[in-house]
């Protein structure tokens, strides 16, 4: 299972590969100011998926935050209920009957 596994990653990068040299015209990326660069195709893509990746990472950082926040106040209600013994309400009596 292994082997085909790696067997598809590597067909996948061919493909990659290929696909970054059939394309690797100069394209021209023009910000703003009148500021322009140069750059290949393939070079211009890898950066825009790059970018992607940090600004999506990024949006799941406060969440990420939350969760670990709530995950320690968890542990810490978890570890002070186990070093607590459990009430018992077998000592008093019962009233209004």
């Amino acid at each position: 299972m292994s082997a085909l596994i790696w067997l598809l990653r590597g067909i996948f990068f061919v493909i990659l590969l290929g696909l970054a040299i059939k394309n690797s015209g100069d394209v021209e990326l023009r910000f703003f100011f009148d500021a322009s660069w140069q750059t290949p195709l393939s070079l211009a893509l890898l950066g825009a998926l790059a970018i992607g990746i940090v600004l999506g990472l990024l949006a799941l950082l406060p969440q990420l935050i939350r969760q670990r926040r709530s995950i320690g106040a968890l542990r810490r209600q978890l570890s002070a209920s186990k070093q607590s013994p459990a009430p018992s309400n077998l000592d008093s009596p019962v009233t209004g009957i």
